[in-house]
């Protein structure tokens, strides 16, 4: 009988992390047949992680850190160690990561709100475009939100169980010093945000008197500190003020114009439609604030929406750490919209609003399937396949509430009508990452190391860099089998050898070279073993990317 109540317990406890893994694992593992990096971040970190893999040289990578501290290099390569080098195996950390992201604020919405919020939160947090498209990245800022998130929710468990304080505490500095090793600097934004709740709240939690938190951030800071001794030992140089040059830097430089008011529009755009619920759900929780978790809820995410937005580099992916918290104050919203199916309003505007999106939708992937009106490439196509699902699907939400109010069809209640919204934002995310538009980003990249006469040379061959940077450098770091030894000029390799170098670079060289082929403004030459009057000119094969 015991064995059998422990049995029901642990699977009622165990239901709605299941119910989660059944949600979120298809979105992450639906991909196309080929997938291919982005440039720029992303080939960045995998070529650097496969350098470290393959060296096995992990605190004294011979690569430019650029203010950047090694934990998501050394999380890509343990990936790489343990299945092999791949896209898939590069983006695998950020996966894991975004599982545990959606765990967190859960199990933080179900504190600080209700079950039925945390669920909600996870569901949608799952389903916020931007998000997902990172959680399939290999960058570090899924890891970073996922440490911030381990923080605050130790924070909470920590208040809730006294007795345990020590052990918690331990686990939010832990959190904080590892979210340094991962993100350098930026780890500092969400502990300042989470400074009101501490100061405001210090007499009923009494965190900074805890003695576990400073010891967990230097136990956490110890890999960083690590890593810095031994690459000032190895290369005489601080790398500590490298990283604090490199964000002084980034806040002194405004990029593309984004100016102050650049979160503004983003956002919303990369989190339709949960940021514009996410306004319902704040304006709920100041109409009805959280009792202790007000400073959390609300003031967390608006003290680091005005610290990213103050930061002069603004970039989109600088807000991830946000998009837990839209989710989950949308979740307060949807919770409350659902709550109120049958007296208020706004369902059934937002229900009109969604509807005539979908005819939108609906009508616009039609005219671009038939051709009628234009004739669209099969690029397009695939967001015409995306937002006929997601047009298809959204179309539920007003049918539901027509079929509730009007049709008097007692059945349609209030669950259906919160699944409408959160079902056809699933479907369409499942269709662009079976499409290759969730994955597959350089696809001519790969294609080009394919062809017959480049594949003989890359796949037999050692190929050395003098391609001085750029996108397409990165992308051919990573995709190039063996790699050579990287030189400021052809002039330094040896004959015979073969090189990427960028074309411009190639043309001003005064040494004689065949050039092989050409991708954007790459070539693959070799050095000549004999001097010719002028450089061969490169095949035309691959010259179209």
């Amino acid at each position: 009988m015991k064995k059998r109540i422990f049995n029901s317990s642990f699977l009622i406890a165990t239901l709605p992390y299941i119910s989660l893994l059944m949600w979120l694992v298809p979105l992450l593992v639906f991909n196309a047949q080929q997938q291919s990096l982005i440039a720029h971040d992303e080939g960045i970190y995998a070529w650097r992680a496969r350098w470290i893999a393959e060296s096995g040289d992990w605190m004294n990578p011979a690569i430019v850190h650029y203010g950047k501290t090694p934990g998501v290099y050394w999380l890509i390569a343990s990936s790489f160690s343990l299945f092999g080098i791949s896209e898939t195996t590069a983006r695998l950390p950020s996966m894991v990561f975004s599982i545990i992201s959606a765990f967190l604020i859960y199990e933080i919405g179900k504190i600080i709100v209700s079950k039925q919020v945390g669920c909600l939160a996870a569901a949608i947090l799952s389903v916020e475009f931007f998000w997902l498209q990172y959680s399939r990245m290999s960058v570090p800022d899924i890891p970073l939100a996922s440490f911030v998130l381990l923080g605050i929710w130790c924070l909470l468990k920590a208040e809730l169980h006294p007795n345990n304080r020590l052990i918690w505490g331990f686990g939010v500095g832990l959190s904080f010093g590892f979210g340094f090793l991962i993100r350098s600097y930026m780890i500092f934004l969400p502990m300042v945000a989470l400074m009101p709740y501490l100061i405001w709240e210090h007499r009923r939690h009494r965190h900074f008197t805890n003695p576990a938190i400073y010891l967990g951030f230097l136990l956490g800071l110890i890999p960083t500190t690590y890593w810095l001794f031994t690459s000032w030992a190895f290369y005489r140089t601080t790398e500590f003020t490298e990283m604090f040059d490199f964000i002084v830097h980034l806040n002194s430089e405004e990029r593309n114009g984004n100016n102050i008011f650049y979160y503004l529009w983003n956002i919303p755009v990369k989190a339709f439609p949960w940021a514009f619920m996410g306004l319902i759900g704040l304006k709920i929780a100041l109409s009805n604030p959280i009792p202790r978790y007000q400073l959390i809820l609300v003031g967390f995410p608006v003290i680091l929406f005005i610290e990213i937005s103050l930061f002069s580099t603004r970039i989109p992916h600088y807000a991830l750490s946000l998009y837990p918290f839209i989710a989950l104050l949308a979740a307060l919203g949807l919770d409350w919209l659902g709550k109120n199916y049958q007296t208020k309003s706004l369902p059934r505007i937002l229900s009109y609003v969604v509807g005539g999106l979908s005819c939108l939708l609906l009508v616009a992937s039609l005219i671009t399937f038939t051709g009628v009106v234009i004739s669209v490439d099969a690029e397009i196509q695939k967001y015409a396949a995306i937002a006929f699902v997601l047009g298809l699907g959204w179309l539920t939400v007003p049918l539901v509430w027509f079929g509730y109010h009007k049709l008097g069809k007692q059945f349609l209640t209030a669950k259906y009508w919160v699944a409408g919204w959160l079902v056809a934002p699933w479907l369409a995310l499942s269709v662009a990452g079976i499409t290759g538009l969730l994955g597959d980003f350089n696809p001519e990249v790969k294609a080009f190391l394919q062809q017959p006469n480049i594949a003989s040379v890359v796949q037999n061959h050692p190929i050395n860099f003098v391609e001085g940077g750029g996108k397409t450098g990165v992308l051919l770091r990573f995709y190039t089998p063996h790699l050579g030894k990287v030189a400021e000029n052809i002039s330094d390799l040896p004959k015979a050898s073969y090189a990427w170098v960028k074309s411009d670079i190639a043309n001003k060289s005064n040494l004689s070279y065949s050039a092989i082929a050409t991708i954007r403004d790459v070539q693959l030459v070799q050095v000549q073993e004999t001097a010719n009057t002028s450089p061969q000119k490169p095949s035309s094969l691959g010259q179209g990317f």
